[in-house]
Order: C-alpha cells, then sequence, then structure tokens
C-alpha cells in the first residue's frame, strides 16, 4: 500500500524533468508521502552509518587494534564525509537533488556490504570510507528537500524533522544493532544486511522526487559562507560544534566506557546508552519546536554543559546511574542546540544556494563529530579511556559556557543591532 502510494505520488508530480520544485499539480497527499518518505530515507542513512557503534568493542578484540585506532576507523567517515558534502551541496542545487541522492544509496548499501563481510581492520575504514561518501552527497540534498516538500512551507517544521530524523538515526542505529548482536545470529553480519533491506523503499521514495530541481549552475569554488550569513555560523556553528562533539564520543566511546563502569559484557547495553541520549535529544527537539532559534540555543547550552561535567565526574566515582543521568541530561541539551542551530541556518539560506549553505553548515557539524575524537582516542593511549573521556568532558563543558554568554549577550541587544 505504502510502495502504491509512492507511485502515484510519482505519476502526480514532476518526474519527466521540467523540474521546478512540487507545486499545485502536486496533491497535498502527494506532497505529505514524499515529505515523509523523504523523512524515512534520512533516517534509514543515519541508522544505517551507526550500526557499527556497539560492535566496536568486538571488533578491537577480534582484530587487535587499539582505542586510538578505533576513533580512526570513526573519522575516517569524517574525513570523507566533508568532502563530499563540499562538492555534492552546489552540484545538487545545480543538477538537483534526485541526481546526487540515487547514487549515495547505492554507496550506503555498498558500505553495509563491506561491513557485513569484514575480515580485517582494513575492511572497517573501508566500509566507514563508503558510509562516509553516502552520507556526505545525501545530507545537504536531503535537508533542502524536506524545505522544499513540507505542505505548508514552514521551514521550522522541516528543520525539525530533519533535526529529528538525525538523532533518530543516530540513535536508533547503536540500539538496532546492540539488540541483533546480542541475541540474533550473525551478529556482525545481520544488521548490514537488515540495512540494505531499508534502503530498497528509500530507493523508492527517491525515484518519486523531480528528475531536475536545478536552482543554479554549478562552478567549481572553495567553501564559502554567504556574506548575510556569517554571524549564524559563528555562533550557531560553534554551538552546534560542541553539540555533536558530544555525538562523536557517545558512538566512538560510550560503549566502552559504559562496559568499564557497568562491569557487563552485553553489547545491548553499551548501544542503548547511546540510544538513551539520542532519545533524549529528539525529545528535546520536538518539545522545543516553535520556540525562536536563539531561545533553543540558550536553553540547550547549559544542559549540554551540565552533561558533560556529570559525565566526567560519573568516571572519576565509577558511577554507573551518575553517566546514566549525564546522558539524559546531555542528550537534551544536545537536541536543542542542534535544532535551534539548524533553525537558524535553515532560515536564513538563500533558496539558489540552499543544498549549498546546509551543507557548509554539516561540515561544522561532522568536524565537530570527527575531530575532537580523535584527540580523545589518543589521549586515551597515554592515560586511559576513563581519564581521556574525562579531559574531553571538561573541555567541551567550558566551550558550550563560552558560547552561551556569547549567545546571551547578542540576544540582548535590541533587534536593530542584531540585523547590523
Amino acid at each position: 500500500m505504502a510502495l502504491d502510494r509512492l507511485t502515484a505520488a510519482a505519476r502526480a508530480g514532476t518526474l519527466e524533468g521540467g523540474g521546478s520544485p512540487p507545486g499545485p499539480a502536486l496533491s497535498a497527499a502527494g506532497k505529505r508521502v514524499r515529505f515523509w518518505g523523504t523523512a524515512y530515507t534520512f533516517l534509514i542513512l543515519l541508522t544505517g552509518t551507526n550500526l557499527p557503534t556497539p560492535l566496536y568493542k568486538g571488533y578491537e578484540a577480534r582484530f587487535d587494534f587499539s582505542p586510538l585506532t578505533l576513533t580512526l576507523i570513526f573519522t575516517a567517515y569524517v574525513a570523507v564525509l566533508i568532502p563530499s558534502l563540499l562538492v555534492v551541496g552546489p552540484a545538487a542545487d545545480a543538477v538537483g537533488y534526485r541526481v546526487m541522492l540515487l547514487p549515495a544509496l547505492f554507496v550506503a548499501a555498498g558500505g553495509a556490504l563491506v561491513f557485513a563481510m569484514a575480515s580485517s581492520t582494513a575492511w572497517l575504514f573501508a566500509g566507514r570510507i563508503l558510509q562516509g561518501v553516502a552520507i556526505g552527497a545525501a545530507t545537504g540534498p536531503l535537508t533542502a528537500t524536506l524545505t522544499e516538500l513540507e505542505p505548508r512551507g514552514d521551514r521550522r517544521k522541516a528543520a525539525l524533522v530533519s533535526t529529528v530524523a538525525t538523532a533518530g538515526g543516530l540513535g536508533f542505529g547503536p540500539l538496532l544493532a546492540g539488540f541483533l548482536a546480542q541475541y540474533a545470529p550473525a551478529p556482525r553480519v545481520f544488521p548490514f544486511v537488515l540495512e540494505i533491506g531499508l534502503l530498497v523503499p528509500a530507493v523508492i521514495v527517491v525515484l518519486t522526487l523531480p528528475a531536475n530541481n536545478a536552482r543554479t549552475r554549478w562552478r567549481p569554488r572553495r567553501p564559502e559562507i554567504p556574506a548575510a550569513l556569517r554571524s549564524e555560523f559563528a555562533t550557531s556553528g560553534t554551538a552546534c560544534f560542541a553539540a555533536f562533539a558530544v555525538v562523536g564520543l557517545f558512538l566512538t566511546l560510550i560503549p566502552t566506557y559504559v562496559a568499564t563502569l557497568s562491569g557487563s559484557k552485553n553489547l545491548f547495553l553499551g548501544g542503548a546508552a547511546v540510544a538513551l541520549m539520542l532519545a533524549c535529544s529528539a525529545t528535546a527537539q520536538v518539545l522545543g519546536y516553535g520556540r525562536s532559534a536563539r531561545g533553543l540555543e540558550i536553553a540547550g547550552l547549559p544542559l549540554l554543559a551540565l552533561g558533560l561535567v556529570s559525565l566526567a565526574i560519573a568516571g572519576s566515582i565509577s558511577s554507573l546511574p551518575l553517566l546514566l543521568a549525564a546522558t539524559v541530561v546531555a542528550g537534551l541539551g544536545q537536541g536543542l542546540t542542534f535544532l535551534g542551530g539548524l533553525t537558524a541556518i535553515n532560515s536564513a539560506a538563500p533558496t539558489d544556494r540552499r543544498a549549498d549553505v546546509l551543507s557548509s553548515f554539516f561540515v561544522i557539524l561532522y568536524l565537530g563529530v570527527g575531530v575532537p575524537v580523535v584527540g580523545v582516542g589518543f589521549v586515551a593511549t597515554r592515560v586511559g579511556l576513563l581519564t581521556a573521556v574525562q579531559y574531553f568532558a571538561w573541555g567541551a563543558a567550558v566551550l558550550c559556557v563560552i558560547v552561551l554568554v556569547v549567545l546571551a549577550r547578542a540576544h540582548r541587544k535590541p533587534a536593530h543591532e542584531r540585523r547590523a
């Protein structure tokens, strides 16, 4: 039934070329189907890229590598994702979103297949590289597509759905893989085979998008931020950098951190801790919907800082309950900060460069995911994982407080000064 509705939406839309965004020719029902289908695609892509999270400890034991190698495997994803974002964002605005999204889905399936066949550390690097290319190619176009397909043209709702899909995928991947790895057969194969199956409906969704919704001509250019958006990028970008540094820490090292504090080898427990953090993030985003972008960031940053401080203290006193409490608070703060930052950028982005601008914003987020985690992995080889995570948590908390002070001062200025 769902596939029939998607097919009907495709026929009612602008598939045959022409390439304008959905307009009066597409029914309200058709818009809704394509909008939520795009959200599903975003969710499943991000779910797949985070399936390895609870499996890393097993890979570490099986292939005999260090915590630093683990963080490098994770960061290989970011290292290719960022160039992919920078190339595909501008190109998608020029040639159409569907042209970029279809290859991204097949590359994502290839990454899942590589993980399912992994027999050495090199396979893990290869799988992460393919996943990074796929997400880099898809993130800007998917976020822009959600903005254009939102039936009422509500950019705030589009930003909310995008952030919830992001948090949902980041959280659901570790939860699903942890459960399957602990309780299902073939723990290092079955999660990735399931991901390939879940990508099939996503391909059908993308086939219903306009074949050519070009907004501008593509030309090679270095990454740049429109002058009118630079102050937004400086504040919202830094806030979201800190928020996603916390996500990177949870996705890479927190399952091992949980296992160390709890003394349990249950893979589902580590995945559940990551999922708890991101479920709280998604909940905060839903509850914060409709509030001002600046208000969301100002509410989220102190919660994020408090969660980080609690995380550091939990390691110092070996308290699993405090760790779980820190996870909840940090998740709430991350969700509010992310929603506020994306709402600010999404609302200000010019129509003809929307995918380009959003891709540049996501570069900042993924730098936050990847760069600090490598530092934590390096420090962990010298002082141990618990101490390295504590150093990171205190440093990130200080950054949150600094950004909060800057945002609060800017928020108190008169409107005409903020525009200037």
